[in-house]
């Protein structure tokens, strides 16, 4: 996701340069990040034209959207993606490798932003015990108020707790979550404050959930209209205890006391409408964007997560979410131009992970997508221990596609851990499940540069992951029948969007397929292809007898890509080379024969060359 970032601030830095007018150099008041808990891409395309005019659509058409945007790792869990989005990094650098994961100093689970260390503020139980500590790199929030000598607040808000701590950074100037159950309050923890500022105090006492939970949730527009879902019954979606089907509607304040009380709004899109409420009286009471420095506001709407989780990405239920939520973005930008003011705020929204499509309903159509048999994997590993070392202890922990060696056990039984790894990374690929794997030592020692085993390179955290890494097959989740989850490498979790929009912010997206469809419009040899390269247009920003036409016109028309069928050949066998000197030579060769460096084709040339290096 990094390498995104930077190039669309290179890209927006460059072209600024061009203009005489400051315009969309405005420093904002406010910065607000929002990540939408389990979006994938596809739902901004999916949904496009039912969403209203002032929501989506008007981040995508005033903003600067990435149409190709992927996490470059494996392990696209909550904490991971909130800490990546907003570090900048990968997991082998922020620390954070999961929701969960196995301490193997303290020989148990630990969740991501526990710490005892600090007291709940807000409430009585354990629920506000919170900090970034395990995070260990610094965050864009830290980095706004380091920037400006502490100066500025930075604020999380969300309804899960490591969703709001995660982005507020070290030094945020209050995180708050939702604590429902039986309390139904907004708390936060010692780490930022000692007691609840008066406005969140008042809040908590309005009592907003009750009004949203004292009627059913019904569909937001007549349940026929939701032409891209499956029907509303169906085998593949999750209930709420007390249900007897997946349908609407959904009796909520019927359902609420054998759904955890308050609990139950976290799993409907009022959980979104209670997010922003509190949002909105945060923006109010800690007067965010008001002062002569730049205030920061992390959001997070976490009952994305909770809908997707329980009926999966193809159910109506998922579908009334993202329409609903499409209104909370309308309303939460119509109340910030009145609130902060118009062109005085920076918005950018992406999310932390998308989600697999649900097994069972894939299955359904002899489509591949296995479910991982946890229990199953953990006996076949007891046996192969048994079989290679005579022992059935080898192994001290299994989790997050992980295996946890005892190293001790095998110090005591004079083994060599290297070779104990590598046999069961040898083994675990003939379980049904397992795609790939890897062992630590194999990528502490080579550096991939592509495909699935670099993306479980930029999750490898040599400190606190585990001694041989999993990738499961494509498709494959472990959880019930019903529902769906995520956190694996490949696209339908990786892909999500990101928008920025505000003060600052040129419009447009990532632009090569609307160079591709302006290059088959005009159809002609003058075209200058060499232009594709985003480097050369750099180039290009900075020349100070650039031509800028006043009168130029925004292409907005992207062309459907024609595929032409080819006829199936076979490759003449060949020798395969394996010196690596004779492999540069004869690629300079060919780079030098079919990519001369022309004029203005240098950096695309370049390119190709480094490519093939690859």
């Amino acid at each position: 996701m990094k390498k995104y970032l930077l190039l669309l601030f290179c890209i927006g830095s460059t072209l600024y340069s061009c203009k005489k007018s400051t315009k969309n150099n405005i420093k904002p008041s406010l910065v607000v990040g929002i990540v939408v808990d389990q979006m994938r891409y596809d739902y901004l395309t999916k949904y496009v034209n039912r969403y209203g005019d002032y929501g989506f659509k008007k981040l995508l058409n005033e903003g600067y959207s990435l149409t190709n945007a992927h996490f470059n790792y494996i392990g696209t869990y909550t904490a991971v993606g909130h800490a990546s989005a907003y570090t900048g990094t990968s997991p082998n650098q922020h620390g954070v490798i999961g929701n969960n994961w196995y301490d193997k100093y303290l020989k148990k689970s630990i969740y991501c932003v526990d710490d005892a260390t600090y007291r709940s503020v807000g409430t009585n139980s354990n629920s506000g015990e919170k900090s970034p500590k395990r995070m260990v790199t610094t965050t864009i929030t830290d980095q706004v108020r380091l920037g400006q000598n502490m100066r500025g607040k930075s604020i999380g808000i969300a309804i899960k707790d490591r969703s709001s701590v995660l982005p507020a950074g070290h030094t945020a100037t209050g995180a708050y979550w939702y604590e429902g159950k039986d309390e139904n309050k907004w708390i936060t923890s010692s780490y930022y404050m000692d007691e609840l500022p008066t406005w969140v105090k008042d809040f908590n006492s309005n009592n907003k959930v009750d009004d949203y939970l004292s009627k059913p949730w019904k569909t937001l527009y007549p349940i026929d209209s939701y032409t891209q879902s499956l029907i509303d019954d169906n085998p593949y979606e999750g209930t709420f205890i007390g249900e007897t089907s997946p349908t609407f509607p959904h009796n909520l304040p019927m359902l609420r006391e054998k759904n955890g009380n308050y609990d139950i709004i976290k799993g409907t899109p009022f959980g979104n409408d209670l997010t922003l409420d509190f949002v909105k009286s945060a923006i109010v009471g800690e007067h965010l964007g008001k002062s002569d420095a730049i205030d920061f506001l992390a959001i997070s709407f976490s009952s994305t997560d909770y809908v997707g989780h329980q009926y999966g990405t193809d159910a109506i239920e998922i579908e009334d979410t993202y329409l609903r939520f499409d209104q909370n973005i309308a309303d939460l930008l119509q109340f910030l131009d009145t609130e902060v003011g118009i062109g005085k705020y920076t918005i950018f929204l992406t999310a932390d992970h998308g989600a697999s499509q649900v097994p069972a309903y894939l299955q359904s159509l002899n489509i591949p997508a296995p479910y991982f048999r946890d229990k199953e994997f953990t006996e076949f590993l007891t046996e192969v221990s048994k079989s290679h070392f005579g022992s059935e202890y080898l192994i001290e922990n299994v989790s997050n596609y992980q295996i946890f060696l005892d190293k001790e056990k095998i110090k005591q039984l004079q083994l060599n851990l290297v070779e104990v790894a590598n046999i069961f990374a040898e083994e675990a690929l003939l379980f049904d499940g397992i795609y790939k794997t890897v062992t630590a030592k194999t990528l502490q020692t080579t550096q991939f540069t592509s495909g699935v085993l670099e993306k479980i390179q930029n999750s490898y955290n040599q400190k606190i992951s585990g001694d041989i890494l999993l990738i499961p097959t494509p498709g494959t989740i472990s959880r019930g029948k019903t529902g769906t989850t995520h956190g694996s490498a490949y696209s339908y979790d990786t892909h999500v969007p990101i928008i920025f929009y505000g003060a600052g912010i040129k419009k447009g997206l990532s632009h090569k397929s609307y160079f591709v469809s302006l290059e088959k419009y005009y159809d002609s040899e003058y075209f200058d292809k060499t232009c594709k390269n985003v480097s050369r247009v750099c180039y290009e920003s900075y020349d100070p007898l650039i031509h800028i036409n006043a009168q130029s016109s925004l292409w907005d028309k992207i062309t459907e890509q024609e595929y032409v069928e080819v006829n199936k050949h076979t490759d003449i066998p060949t020798i395969p080379i394996t010196d690596e000197n004779k492999i540069v030579d004869i690629l300079v060769k060919w780079w030098t024969k079919k990519f001369p460096m022309n004029e203005g084709e240098r950096n695309n040339n370049a390119y190709v060359l480094a490519a093939a290096f690859n």
